[in-house]
């Protein structure tokens, strides 16, 4: 095919009319002209393509409209490979933005004429390339035919397997057919993968020759070759999380049993595999880490199984004495091997923080300085902020040590994330705060670091909690001392000593009382308002971030935060007079804290309530801006019935998994209870929960709601929430899946015992 029959008609075609990722399409013909003249600009013109028009998986109006060009180029045999590649992302994708659903695909299956031939290309990677292209326009009519004729004849395996995996995209059924007979160590590892996972996709029951032909592959994450099949490039994880996926009890003794054989394999490539495996198959499965954990714990001293142990936190208890001696290994001694041991030892100390606390806090205070994961586990990093680390006096007394050893460092900007030695400086102050009013012989060492870490002024609000009030009274008896006992003991002795230490941590306080965060230290532990004002002051005449803490700081004081009504109402005017339609979510956030700061200090509503209906119309259809929508549902709460004319913009939300739980507590609060419909509510939250969209505030939502409203169909749907084997924290961070499953797994329960 000639250059300008591949060009043809798209200088003329209507490109300003289309929309990508970046606005109206005006630059494709540049794009597409350089990628069919393969010339210097080629490379360059392909990557800007998959930017605009396959952007990070995402497809549009243009996308559609580029597929004739692309067709043309590969049907050319200039730059066949990636045009087709480019056109096998547009089919493949699923997230359409501002397209019929479907268009985009149907545009790549119109091409089909041009791209069958491509099937017996000399080349094998364009005919690998064309199988997985042609199977993912899942046009069966022309396209099965092409395939299964290629198939009969084609000899690489590579390209084999693309096809069986095309074959089962068009007819499943058939797919799984031909693959029964490819199971066997006589067909090539490829096509063998290829045919298990056509099993798998058709539904077939899972089978011993199944069980030993993935066994038989192992280590099998390089298989596939230079397959574009996903699934085939972590194939083990994939092929049990699609068992799992089937949530049978058969099916998941096959994935366990599958798991349990590599794990003990002889090859350490192989257990690798195996434990990366494990890992997606614990945070998807309830029973999964009773059943792998034997076989899980011998590994202990790889550090993808002491992760994995980590992550199974006290379920793991087993692994406890093998860590415990993995994490005790001698320091340095000028050995070769010193600092892989002691990376090794912190990885195994890191998970046995999580695994047994009690265990590890000895362990860390002898290595504190050298176990920087295990510091940051204890710190808080990976556990529940409602569970703090233990208090142990030897880590306590380590813990000081090393904060008043720290060096003079660089102040890091307020907000800003800590590394190196702040990071250091950070995991100590963050378990000192966790510790709270034991902590508080430590006021020392958190002064003097507050100056280079802003952020001690929350560990000093923190130690000094419940003790303020005791040492009120201790100055007012006679010699200062307090015979009764308050809090922990390390605290009566800080008491005791009058009010010494608390003039020492309110002076360092004031000094840095320019910081917000310093400013509100000080405040608690003084009551100060004056510096907390002038703080927050100069938070609302800075960016978005700074104007929301700013407004929380203010709201927080309630009525006595009088005097700064006119700064907030300042920040608010300077917000009317933005562009809203091109506001971020920072600028939405902002806005959303000050109307609800003025509200809680003047109690207006006339004056909170048209902002936030404001902020609800600014994340209407924005696709990025559903979190704050949530947020603000949630938050207006503290309105009240003040809040009732927002109630119509809260309905709207139930209607959207993420941000319905967050509309359910707002309209429990703010909307007039015999309008409200609960069992629209309820059914409103239990979906969210059901498809993990926002699963802490479901439970909420459903806990406000009450077992009371749900129907005996709903409650057997939270029985299965609670009962069932797949976890509901499936998109929680990658450490917290099973802490946040087995809390929420708790909460759901309850309810279940208040429904009975």
């Amino acid at each position: 095919m000639e250059l300008r029959t591949v060009l043809a008609g798209l200088d003329a075609h209507p490109w300003a009319a289309v929309d990508h990722a970046y606005g109206p399409a005006e630059d494709l013909p540049g794009l597409l002209r350089a990628l069919a003249e393969d010339g210097a600009d080629a490379e360059e013109a392909l990557d800007e393509l998959y930017g605009s028009i396959a952007h990070q998986g995402t497809v549009y109006a243009a996308s559609a409209d580029a597929a004739p060009y692309l067709a043309r180029i590969a049907a050319s045999g200039r730059r066949s490979l990636d045009a087709l590649r480019l056109l096998g992302c547009l089919a493949e994708s699923e997230d359409e933005c501002e397209v019929a659903p479907g268009a985009v695909r149907a545009a790549v299956a119109a091409q089909l004429p041009l791209l069958l031939p491509l099937l017996a290309d000399q080349d094998a990677a364009v005919r690998q390339a064309a199988g997985w292209t042609v199977g993912h326009t899942r046009d069966a009519g022309p396209a099965l035919p092409a395939v299964r004729a290629r198939l009969a004849v084609e000899t690489e395996p590579v390209v084999r397997a693309e096809l069986l995996t095309s074959y089962g995209r068009l007819d499943r059924a058939g797919a799984a057919a031909e693959a029964r007979a490819l199971l066997g160590p006589e067909t090539p590892a490829p096509l063998r993968l290829a045919a298990v996972f056509a099993a798998l996709d058709a539904g077939e029951p899972w089978r011993a020759a199944h069980h030993d032909a993935v066994l038989g592959l192992l280590p099998a994450a390089g298989t596939a070759g230079t397959g574009h099949t996903y699934e085939h490039r972590e194939p083990l994880r994939a092929i049990v999380g699609a068992l799992l996926e089937r949530d049978t009890e058969a099916d998941r003794e096959s994935a366990l049993a599958l798991l349990d054989a590599a794990l003990r394999d002889e090859r350490p490539e192989a257990r690798a595999e195996a434990l990366w495996a494990a890992d997606r198959a614990c945070a998807r499965s309830r029973s999964a880490p009773r059943r792998l954990i034997p076989a899980i714990v011998p590994l202990a001293a790889d550090a993808t199984a002491a992760r994995l142990l980590g992550k199974l936190g006290p379920a793991a208890a087993e692994a406890a004495p093998v860590l415990a001696a993995l994490a005790a290994r001698p320091g340095p001694g000028g050995g070769a091997d010193d600092e892989s041991d002691d990376e090794a030892a912190d990885q195994a100390l890191a998970a046995l923080v999580l695994v047994a606390p009690q265990t590890a806090a000895p362990l860390l205070a002898r290595a504190l300085g050298r176990r920087p994961r295990a510091l940051q586990c204890a710190a808080g990093s990976h556990a529940p902020a409602d569970t703090p680390f233990p208090f142990n006096p030897e880590l306590f007394a380590a813990v000081r040590a090393r904060l008043a050893a720290r060096t003079p460092e660089r102040p890091e900007p307020c907000g800003c994330p800590p590394t190196g030695d702040q990071g250091d400086t950070a995991g100590l102050v963050r378990l000192l705060r966790q510790w709270g009013p034991q902590a508080v012989e430590a006021l020392p060492e958190l002064c003097a670091a507050l100056p280079r870490f802003p952020h001690a002024a929350t560990a000093i609000t923190a130690v000094t909690a419940g003790v303020v009030g005791a040492a009120a009274a201790a100055d007012a008896a006679a010699g200062g001392v307090v015979e009764a006992a308050v809090g922990a003991g390390t605290a009566v002795a800080a008491i005791a000593a009058g009010p010494q230490w608390r003039e020492q941590a309110a002076n360092v306080l004031r000094a840095g009382a320019g910081k917000l965060l310093g400013a509100q230290a000080l405040h608690v532990l003084t009551g100060e308002t004056g510096p907390l004002f002038t703080a927050v002051g100069a938070a609302l005449v800075g960016g978005p971030r700074g104007v929301a803490e700013g407004a929380r700081a203010a709201a927080a004081l309630g009525s006595a935060a009088g005097p700064l009504v006119p700064a907030l109402r300042a920040a608010l005017g300077r917000a009317v007079d933005r562009d809203t339609a091109r506001d971020t979510a920072p600028e939405v956030d902002a806005d959303l804290a000050l109307a609800l700061a003025l509200w809680r200090i003047t109690g207006e509503a006339a004056e909170a309530v048209p902002v936030l209906d404001a902020v609800f119309d600014r994340c209407e259809d924005r696709r990025w801006f559903h979190w704050t929508a949530a947020r603000a549902a949630r938050e207006i709460a503290v309105l009240g019935p003040a809040g009732r004319p927002l109630t119509a913009r809260l309905h709207a939300l139930l209607d959207h998994p993420a941000q319905a739980p967050s509309a359910v507590l707002g309209l429990l609060a703010v909307a007039d209870p015999a309008d409200l419909d609960r069992a629209r509510l309820a059914e409103a939250a239990l979906r969210s929960a059901e498809t993990g969209a926002d699963l802490d505030t479901a439970c909420d939502a459903l806990r406000a709601l009450g077992p009371a409203v749900l129907t005996p169909r709903q409650r057997d749907r939270l029985a299965a929430l609670a009962t069932g084997d797949r976890r509901l924290a499936v998109f929680g961070a990658e450490d917290a899946v099973v802490r946040e499953d087995e809390q929420l797994r708790t909460v759901l329960a309850s309810l279940l015992d208040r429904v009975g």
